[in-house]
């Protein structure tokens, strides 16, 4: 907003802008001095809910859009990088996995994509399945639920010694602590999703969590293929954006019988679905987005173990990673540059 005039500004900016951290003073929040942490947000840098046998591997859809009209217009500058749209996108896409081979260094990550879309992968542990689909902008979010469903189809039912969990995701996400615990804390739940306080969109789809064992993923399967049929059936205006989470909300309100208060107080619980088992994680833990404008919200809190940079925020998560790359921080220290990063108007 400029300053004394009340008129929004709604240029877009090459930088991020720094404001007060908020939540200063409480407890269960995150206090930083500056880009430093004053006290420690995370519980391992490393996974150890697994002895050596089990493992968590992370599935996303993710495709590119070629530009023929690519102008210097389209080039944003991160750091010391210069990206055009297609380069930007692939950048968010490795910073993903960079986050998730800081956090959890023994999983896997393995990107669902179209055939025909070709994009540069040399990460370890990273491995891509084509599946196919239409991965056109109108329809990929329909295209991702499709997408994890033909995923599950392809694990295999007799399940091995050692079990293999996924958690599907969005890839502008980072992973800032090992999420492996979800799995032996909760030992029954056969799919996660993750809720916040929103009476019409309660759930967000960024973030599935499915047991490895054969119940888990048939249920998940199923589950998601009933997902799939209300959308299609409901929500086909919104297949490009929030379709899915329409759906989802519909099946829990109307088969779950869940109402706006149990997703009011941010603490995970368990429900029940014609025998299937589903745990409910809160975003402000497993999903948490840094809110519009530096101060306008209660801040980070303490426990936080996925951030989403959502929309324009992609910039804050490029430049929340060359943070933490480039310098002697730790993750604590660049989970303050990002609380202090108000949210203006960024370039992507």
């Amino acid at each position: 907003m400029k300053e004394g005039s009340g008129v929004v500004d709604k240029r877009k900016l090459d930088h991020l802008v720094f404001g007060p951290a908020a939540g200063q003073g409480r407890p269960d929040r995150l206090q930083c001095q500056g880009f430093k942490a004053l006290n420690q947000t995370y519980h391992s840098m490393s996974s150890k809910t697994f002895d050596a046998c089990g493992s968590v591997s992370f599935v996303t859809v993710f495709t590119v859009y070629n530009s023929t009209e690519s102008t210097v217009s389209d080039k944003v500058t991160v750091g010391n990088t210069s990206y055009n749209k297609v380069e930007r996108s692939i950048a968010i896409l490795h910073t993903y996995i960079d986050f998730i081979q800081v956090s959890m260094p023994r999983s896997n990550v393995i990107i669902l994509t179209d055939p025909a879309s070709s994009f540069p992968i040399t990460k370890r542990n990273t491995s891509i399945l084509p599946i196919e689909g239409d991965y056109s902008r109108g329809n990929l979010m329909l295209q991702r639920i499709i997408s994890y469903i033909a995923f599950l189809e392809t694990r295999p039912l007799e399940m091995p010694k050692c079990i293999n969990h996924f958690i599907f995701t969005d890839s502008d996400i980072a992973v800032v602590d090992d999420l492996g615990h979800i799995f032996q804390n909760y030992p029954q739940f056969h799919l996660a999703f993750t809720f916040r306080n929103n009476k019409d969109q309660p759930l967000n789809s960024g973030l599935i969590a499915v047991r490895g064992t054969r119940d888990g993923i048939l249920r998940a399967k199923l589950f998601l293929q009933r997902v799939l049929e209300v959308y299609t059936s409901k929500y086909m205006k919104a297949s490009r954006m929030l379709g899915d989470q329409q759906a989802l909300a519909w099946i829990m309100k109307s088969q779950l019988s869940l109402e706006a208060k149990d997703f009011a107080k941010p603490k995970p619980f368990v429900a029940e679905l014609q025998g299937t088992s589903i745990l409910f994680l809160p975003c402000a833990i497993y999903n948490w987005t840094p809110p519009e404008g530096a101060g306008q919200f209660h801040g980070m809190p303490l426990d936080v173990k996925v951030v989403h940079f959502k929309g324009s925020r992609k910039r804050l998560m490029l430049e929340s990673w060359n943070f933490f790359n480039s310098s002697a921080s730790n993750l604590p220290d660049m989970l303050c540059l990002i609380l202090l990063s108000g949210r203006t108007k960024y370039d992507f």
